[in-house]
């Protein structure tokens, strides 16, 4: 199945300075994308990536992704534009040689096929693990909570504990 937002780079084409590469999701891609994530509606969504393979270690993948998003409100549940800017570093690996590592400070991996890395799922990806998962509209405030609740009926058998 053919991602959302996919953009095939050939591994091949990192030269000794690396390559750069500019994602940028088109307005088809946009609403597949919202579909995917559960949104109202992708905005935009441009990834910046410079890619490396330093000699004998992983390629390592770094990039700027900017993205505008309507999210929804926990606390009103009005729709509202959030902008997501978010830098991020990952290897890339052949498939079949991600790592075992639980460490949370490794860094994660994308894997890619035949020599060919799909940028356009790694932007998807790393947009989907940059939404704030409780999105809270500018200025949303929870509602107070009403003054004293009542009394619990069983709190007078407390006390009678209490003679005993």
């Amino acid at each position: 199945m053919t991602p959302e937002l996919h953009r095939p780079v050939a591994v091949e084409r990192l030269g000794s300075s690396g390559l750069d590469v500019t994602v940028e999701a088109g307005p088809a891609e946009c609403a597949a994308l919202a579909r995917r994530m559960g949104l109202p509606a992708v905005l935009s969504l441009t990834c910046r990536f410079h890619l490396e393979h330093p000699a004998a270690q992983a390629m390592i993948i770094r990039g700027h992704l900017v993205a505008r998003v309507v999210q929804t409100c926990i606390v009103s549940l009005d729709d509202f534009v959030a902008v997501v800017d978010e830098r991020f570093t990952v290897r890339g690996v052949p498939a079949g040689e991600e790592t075992e590592d639980t460490d949370p400070e490794a860094l994660d991996e994308i894997s890619y096929v035949d020599g060919m890395l799909d940028l356009g799922e790694a932007a998807a990806e790393q947009l989907a693990l940059a939404l704030d998962p409780y999105p809270r509209a500018p200025g949303a405030v929870l509602p107070a909570l009403e003054d004293a609740p009542e009394p619990h009926p069983f709190n007078a058998l407390g006390s009678l504990k209490r003679l005993n």
